[in-house]
């Protein structure tokens, strides 16, 4: 059976070359081939004065020319095929992410408004792909209110404590094992606590903040146990902090390799994909790549 191949998404773009270094980087690390997929919009050739022509030749692309030349030379390249393609890139590439193990791209492409900070392919491919997708932000971007996660590489996790992903928390702990970093587990809590009062209810007991915190932590750890006893290479930290997730995730990329966060899981009352809110902002925002992962398939 061969390995599922890593998918660089380039489209000529420097964001797109930094993504393909970090897939590069992922392909070797996992054996698996590289596959450098860029994919035309229609509109680039669909114009009424060159319908007749039809689109263009697939073997004739400058973008993977320039992919070619920029990997030219270079020791050690996994297996690398190029693939030109036609299409809505926020169709096609969550379609080719079923015969794939890891898809990565830019945050912003050639595409679009400059002043956009995630690209309608970024988050298309995020929301819908079958496989997790890395998505590499622009060069420069500056996280400033957290402290140094201090030396040495470092992964950091969302962790939900009201019910975590099982495949959130394993992609975590193999792309550490992988890097041989540590392991950041950031588990928010929500604060200040709000409870709800009927009219003419006595308000209830103040809530101590540290009991809350305590409670936050131990069920963090209890969930993180099986991971750390399959992947004890990988030494683990929990942090507890209250209010937003996302704005903790995002302080935690600022000296991070990489953040891992999932994405919401199908239900009946929401059948569409959705990321939430929390992976929205932590792709907007985080100055290190961030890897949206899809959720564990339901037990029956």
């Amino acid at each position: 059976m061969s390995t599922q191949p890593v998918i660089a998404a380039v489209d000529g773009s420097d964001g797109s070359l930094r993504a393909l270094e970090w897939a590069l980087d992922a392909a070797r690390r996992r054996s698996a081939p590289l596959r450098v997929v860029h994919v035309r919009q229609y509109a680039h050739w669909a114009q009424p004065e060159v319908l007749t022509a039809g689109p263009p030749d697939p073997e004739d692309d400058p973008v993977l020319e320039r992919v070619r030349g920029y990997l030219d030379g270079r020791d050690g390249l996994p297996d690398t095929e190029y693939l030109g393609l036609e299409g809505a890139p926020s169709a096609v590439l969550p379609e080719m992410s079923a015969s794939a193990q890891l898809l990565v791209l830019g945050s912003r492409g050639r595409g679009g408004f400059a002043g956009l900070l995630l690209g309608s392919n970024s988050m298309a491919a995020a929301r819908d792909a079958e496989c997790p997708v890395v998505v590499v932000p622009r060069a420069g971007r500056e996280v400033h209110d957290e402290a140094p996660a201090g030396p040495g590489s470092h992964v950091v996790v969302g962790l939900k404590v009201e019910g975590p992903d099982e495949a959130t928390l394993e992609f975590a702990f193999t792309e550490a094992s992988r890097r041989g970093a540590r392991l950041r587990a950031v588990a928010a809590y929500p604060w200040p606590a709000q409870p709800w009062m009927m009219p003419g209810e006595m308000p209830a007991p103040t809530v101590d903040q540290d009991v809350i915190e305590d409670e936050a932590r131990v069920l963090a750890e209890g969930f993180l146990a099986p991971y750390r006893e399959r992947h004890p290479d990988v030494p683990t930290e929990t942090v507890a902090a209250p209010g937003d997730a996302a704005g903790h995730l995002v302080a935690a990329s600022r000296d991070a390799g990489l953040v891992v966060v999932g994405r919401h899981r199908r239900h009946l009352l929401a059948p569409a994909r959705m990321m939430g809110s929390v992976t929205h902002a932590v792709l907007l925002h985080a100055a290190a790549p961030v890897a949206v992962v899809p959720p564990s398939p339901p037990d029956d």
